[in-house]
């Protein structure tokens, strides 16, 4: 059965905020030793090969891995963490060539959500059996589609993610805006009348422009691109489930002009079309724009920096899907891949969900969100057991975001939970690397000199695409 489809004074920011932002463990990206193992030894270690964990060193996900070791006990099927350095895109390089040509024995790999359809199509990865996931039901549907390729599952959501927009509440209280408290929810115009409102009156210190996102030429771009493509054109997708080509002109065009609308002066900060998640975090934390599109693991870092006077809900529109999955390889044996699948089943379970959740990551289970407090029950994870968005280590310790917003509202059940559940896939096809590079390349245009019209725009994405997806 196929899947569902005032002002203060400018500070950089503090050493946990780029603690979060800078992890700079620079792992071993080998599991070859895991293989040596003479005849009566005890189990070799399961290898988990992931992005680095943006909870920081000895973080949850390493947290996870220890409870899951304490279980199995000494002479079990242990498992080790590998973190792979660098940006996402190299990490997906460092998988694909080390799955291709077997240098390293990975067991497990956890992948981002837009690369499943490259993985399985490539048989890098195996489909996994009901085994490897506890209760499905309590997936987020949303969120689950992203594990499925060709009909059959491949992976299961470990952590997700998904763009919020962040903003000053002392900066629309000092201009007089109509509305300060914006849990609920707002639209394009009600966003753009907020930044007229602080723009007409005399400006906070240090203030530049209206918002920031990340629109430099990488993976931000896309993202941006399919939630203006997606607001603009109900129901839009670029491919279907089997990646075949479905847009057509008129659909781009109208997602091109609500992307140039959404990011042209006087409400974008300049520097966002060269922009990054460092970058734009940098500009709202120094006061310079008053609202910020960003993911929910700096929710944390912005609470330290602003305390009260920060603000946090859904982004206007649609929102894109972001988070990782956990996949077995190919390549480990049937035995192997069998605890493999047992060890998934454990990270993902409704306990590590919760774990995750309150270590500052989007959980992928609907039973995480079910506490009003945000403080679920974690037990897996000790070091997390204290308070929302704590870790275990260092200075990000301090950082303790609270749950409840204005009017009783909850942070992760009334603002992220619902962003999850409304949020819109990126393409999924196992050409994705070469879909988003042509998506970035193509909407240069928007950012650079000349600035063509939105239909030339969108007939070069879309007779380069044709020529690069099937239809």
């Amino acid at each position: 059965m196929r899947a569902p489809r005032g002002g203060r004074p400018v500070r950089r920011l503090t050493a946990a905020a780029l603690a979060l932002l800078s992890l700079a463990a620079l792992a071993s990206c080998t599991g070859g030793d895991a293989r040596q193992q003479p005849p009566g030894a005890d189990p070799p270690r399961i290898v988990v090969a992931s992005g680095q964990d943006v909870t920081g060193k000895n973080g949850v996900r390493q947290q996870l891995i220890d409870a899951w070791n304490a279980r199995e006990g000494e002479h079990g099927h242990r498992a080790r963490l590998v973190e792979l350095p660098g940006s996402a895109d190299q990490q997906r390089s460092q998988l694909l060539g080390a799955l291709q040509s077997g240098s390293a024995e990975y067991d497990v790999v956890n992948l981002d959500v837009t690369w499943i359809p490259e993985f399985a199509a490539a048989g890098l990865i195996r489909p996994l059996t009901g085994a490897a996931v506890k209760e499905p039901e309590d997936i987020i549907p949303s969120v689950d589609a992203t594990s499925f390729w060709d009909g059959e599952r491949y992976a299961v959501p470990f952590n997700s993610d998904v763009g919020l927009l962040y903003y000053r509440k002392d900066h629309l209280r000092d201009a007089g805006a109509s509305r300060t408290e914006l849990s609920g929810g707002l639209t394009w115009g009600e966003l753009r009348d907020l930044i007229d409102a602080v723009n007409d009156r005399p400006r906070p210190p240090h203030y530049e422009d209206g918002w920031t996102t990340q629109l430099a030429a990488y993976e931000g771009r896309t993202v941006n691109a399919v939630e203006a493509f997606a607001s603009a054109v109900p129901g839009f997708e670029l491919t279907d489930d089997e990646g075949r080509y479905t847009a057509d002109v008129a659909q781009l065009t109208a997602g091109v002009t609500e992307l140039r609308e959404r990011t042209a002066p006087p409400y974008m900060l300049a520097e966002a079309s060269a922009s990054r998640e460092a970058e734009s975090l940098s500009a709202f934390a120094e006061g310079r724009t008053t609202f910020l599109r960003h993911w929910p693991y700096v929710y944390p870092v912005l609470y330290e920096r602003f305390a009260e006077d920060l603000g946090v809900t859904r982004l206007p529109g649609k929102a894109v899907l972001g988070g990782q999955n956990l996949a077995v390889t190919s390549s480990t044996s049937e035995q192997r891949a069998a605890k493999a699948a047992e060890l998934i089943a454990f990270l993902t379970d409704p306990d590590s969900e919760r774990c995750l959740l309150r270590a500052g990551f989007a959980a992928t289970r609907t039973s995480a969100y079910e506490d009003p407090g945000g403080s679920p029950e974690c037990r897996h994870a000790s070091a997390f057991t204290a308070s929302p968005s704590a870790s275990p280590t260092g200075e990000s310790a301090e950082l303790k975001a609270p749950d409840r917003l204005a009017d009783g509202v909850s942070y992760s059940r009334d603002v992220l939970f619902p962003a999850l559940r409304g949020a819109v896939q990126r393409p999924r096809t196992p050409q994705y690397g070469a879909v988003t590079r042509t998506l970035i390349t193509g909407l240069d245009a928007l950012y650079g000199p000349g600035r063509p019209g939105d239909a030339e725009v969108a007939e070069r994405l879309d007779e380069a695409l044709r020529k690069l997806l099937p239809d």
